[in-house]
This record gives C-alpha cells, structure tokens and sequence, in this order.
C-alpha cells in the first residue's frame, strides 16, 4: 500500500473483486490514493485496469472489497453520489456532449453544484485558457485534444478530491499528450488526487508518485513510479511492450 503523507489515503480501495456478470475480472485488488498526488494503474491489455476504475466510480457494483473516500465507506454507492462525495471520473470515450458548446459542456458538469456554477466556469478558464477563446464552440468542432481538456474540466467542475481518469492522452498527437500531463500536473498541485491509467506506461511512471502493476485482475507489483521504471520485470514485460 502507498505511504501516506500523515492524514492517510483519500481513497482507499481493499480486496476490490467486481466484474460484468460472469467470472470476476478483477479479484482482491487493493490500492491507496493519496491526496495531492498522482496514483497510476499499469498493466497489460486485459488486467482489469479500466474494471477497477469503474467499480470505484459506481458504474458497475462490486461484487466483494471496500471503496472509502475520506475515510467514509461508499462501496457499492451510485455514481451519482460519488460525485457529491467528491469522486469526478473521466471516461477515455463520451465524455463530453458533442453537441454542446464548450460553456454548456462545462455548466452541465456543475450539475450536482448547488451555487457557484458560472464562477467554477471562470476559474477553469483560468487553468485552461484554450477552452475560455473556444467557449462558445460546439465540442464536436474541438479537436482531440481540446475535447480532452474539456473533459478534464467537466471533472473539475465538482470540486472533487479525487479525479479518476480512463486514458486521457489516447490517440492524441505526441504535442496534445505533453499539454495533457502539463495540467494533469497542474490539476495535482491543487491539491487534487489524480487516478489514472494510462497506455504509455513510461510516460505514465514518470509522472506518478505511486503506481500499482495488475496482472489477470490482481495486485502483481506496487512502488514509486521511479522504482517501477528501474523494475527488470516491469522493464521486459511491461514498459517495453506498452509505451
């Protein structure tokens, strides 16, 4: 489990087991995020990393284990409510409304706000200043990346603790990746934890402070994202074959 940094993990995931009615795709995971901080997933194609995001954020129920945010047992919890406990999840697809200006996009991720909503919108302007000179842009007019930026932000628009993120750079140019962790970067700083998988696992390892390696839906290894990327097994079976 990762090392705390004295007021423990803001989110605590124990024996997690879930999968989509038939045999579980993920069995017994454990994991800590940890606030201010990026937590990173690794692994190859099928270990059960997107499954494990998504029995977190309340899109499919768990069938064993434990989710705490803050210390509060949510497992099991709606999305919906998730939300309000402060837990923001960016799919890696359909997230966002193509139809929609960027300002609608942005107003519609306040939902569950109940004040404040145009002055939330002002502030991640501020953070990503692209989207603010495209505000009144239909989000299906935004290249790649900028929908990856305003996804990013309809996540912010809750003012989560914890913001879980489903491959945010996939298929994007090298250029919009780099921009990508920049504010993913920037988003932790805030004191934000960030949850993220990702399929370039060197890029991923560089940035995270803590990372877990799933194998087959289960723990496998655990360590500083440095340590991981100076890892011989992690080197040979995983960095080499998915960056």
């Amino acid at each position: 489990m990762s090392p705390t940094n004295g007021e423990g993990p803001i989110l605590a995931v124990r024996g997690l087991t879930a999968g989509y009615g038939g045999p579980p795709v993920i069995n017994g995971i454990s994991i800590a995020v940890n606030r201010a901080a990026i937590t990173a997933i690794v692994g190859p194609n099928g270990a059960g990393k997107s499954t494990l995001l998504k029995a977190i954020a309340g899109l499919i129920r768990p069938t064993a284990g434990t989710v705490s945010v803050q210390g509060v047992d949510v497992t099991g919890q709606p999305a919906e409510k998730l939300v309000r406990r402060g837990l923001a999840y960016v799919p890696q697809v359909a997230n966002v409304f193509p139809e929609l200006t960027v300002r609608e996009n942005l107003e519609m991720g306040g939902y569950s706000r109940r004040s404040g909503v145009r002055d939330r919108v002002e502030q991640l302007f501020g953070l990503f200043g692209d989207l603010k000179v495209s505000s009144h842009r239909r989000a299906n007019t935004l290249s790649g990346g900028q929908r990856t930026m305003l996804a990013l932000a309809r996540g912010l628009m809750v003012d989560p603790v914890v913001l879980i993120l489903d491959e945010p750079s996939a298929g994007l140019a090298p250029k919009f990746q780099g921009l990508i962790w920049e504010r993913i970067e920037e988003i932790k700083a805030t004191g934000v934890a960030i949850l993220v998988i990702e399929q370039n696992t060197r890029e991923t390892l560089r940035h995270a402070q803590w990372a877990y390696v799933l194998v087959l839906g289960q723990n496998r290894l655990e360590g500083t994202g440095a340590d991981l990327l100076q890892d011989d097994e992690v080197i040979n079976l995983y960095v080499g074959r998915l960056s």
